[in-house]
């Protein structure tokens, strides 16, 4: 049983009709990433998979009592309001000290919870965002960009936090991003959307899908470097590479 589905969605704004004809479906423990141009299609398409958007055609149907950790694109903290990382993550549900340390753990921030949410940088922000998701235990994760903002290594290293999660909680992960650059080796599946779904697969075969060439160009910039881990050095000269080594790329 999948965890979450799609059949035939179709979401109109007005007479605008901005996803066409969508059928997708996350299941338990896989990664699925969704990458699209911007405008594409691509937060609505998670707002109507969180019944936050009304669909005008097809169905979403979600397996019984799915719990969802939900990490929004932006969050919308008033910079002047001082408060803790500890208070943020009992917002809107209060939770215990131990939860609340067993999370920050589990994202790499052990003992930051007196910190105040306004000195952390955009990683860290991330990671409590993270944290907060997870407090409810959640079967599915869904992650609005979640990289957006952060450089090279710092999206690395949050993929491979995503990795862990899923390692140790088991729960399924569903991303979007536009990033084509880094589109993660852990990714089981990616999905193109452009308004409608232009093609899915692995990320190998995706990114030698020409629906994906056509839709991201050519070359370097259009080519899904796949992270592999040791690949995550920089060479000395504090700027890291851009390897497209494909002979690694075992499918």
């Amino acid at each position: 049983m999948s965890l979450i589905s799609a059949d035939h969605v179709c979401v109109r704004f007005g007479d605008e009709e901005v996803l066409h004809d969508i059928s997708l479906k996350v299941d338990p423990g896989e990664i699925v990433t969704i990458l699209g141009p911007n405008g594409s299609g691509k937060s609505t398409l998670l707002r109507a998979l969180l019944g936050i958007v009304p669909v005008a055609e097809g169905r979403v149907a979600r397996a019984e009592g799915l719990k969802i950790g939900y990490v929004p694109q932006r969050l919308m903290i008033d910079r002047t309001l001082p408060i803790t990382v500890r208070r943020f993550l009992s917002l809107p549900h209060r939770v215990g000290d131990d939860a609340a340390e067993d999370a920050l753990v589990r994202v790499g921030m052990a003992g930051q919870g007196a910190k105040q949410m306004t000195t952390l940088s955009g990683g860290q922000l991330q990671r409590v965002l993270l944290a907060r998701a997870l407090l409810g235990r959640p079967q599915l994760l869904m992650l609005d960009e979640p990289t957006s903002g952060l450089d090279q290594p710092g999206e690395a290293s949050f993929y491979r936090l995503i990795e862990e999660v899923r390692r140790e909680t088991g729960a399924a992960v569903l991303m979007i991003s536009h990033d084509l650059h880094v589109v993660m080796a852990a990714s089981d599946r990616v999905i193109c959307l452009n308004g409608h779904i232009c093609c899915e697969g692995t990320p190998r075969v995706v990114s030698n899908a020409p629906e994906y060439r056509a839709l991201f160009g050519l070359g370097t910039q259009g080519a899904l470097a796949l992270y592999r881990h040791e690949h995550d050095h920089d060479h000395g000269d504090g700027h890291p590479h851009h390897h497209h080594h494909h002979e690694h790329d075992h499918a």
